[in-house]
């Protein structure tokens, strides 16, 4: 375990770079990434960044102030949101990830490829089975995107 504890602040060490050296915060980052692939509410957006809803409402519209982000009306809730990447977010966002992808790369480079195929099988499971008990589905895609 003490491994796995060590390699989280390795990884978020090289997240932490790589947004900073974007001009973005971590959370903006992680932000970004989900809205990549999803039109959340405040509500699935704090669930899934493990936030209380007004941290999140702040956090957005620092981001919409920056035109990373936009809010839209729901269809289904008149009182709530839905918070959409826009084109300068989603390009922020895909350089963001390209350098952290270089970043996790060269964590990894001394590991035989079946090592690094393991670590990633093996990682995804963890991720997968934590967003599973909070009821969030990571390979749900919003189809419009």
């Amino acid at each position: 375990m003490d491994g796995l504890a060590q390699l989280t602040f390795v990884v978020q060490g090289a997240l932490g770079r790589v947004a900073a050296a974007h001009e973005i915060s971590v959370v903006q980052a992680r932000l970004l990434g989900i809205l990549r692939e999803r039109r959340p509410s405040i509500k699935d957006l704090a669930s899934f960044l493990q936030l209380d809803k007004s941290s999140v409402t702040g956090l957005v519209d620092r981001a919409q102030d920056r035109g990373l982000v936009q809010r839209t009306p729901s269809a289904s809730d008149g009182r709530s949101v839905h918070v959409a990447i826009t084109a300068r977010g989603r390009e922020l966002i895909d350089r963001v990830a390209a350098a952290f992808e270089r970043q996790v790369a060269d964590l990894v480079i001394d590991l035989t490829p079946a090592q690094q195929r393991r670590l990633s099988v093996s990682a995804t499971a963890i991720v997968a089975a934590d967003a599973q008990r909070r009821g969030i589905d990571i390979f749900e895609i919003d189809p419009a995107l």
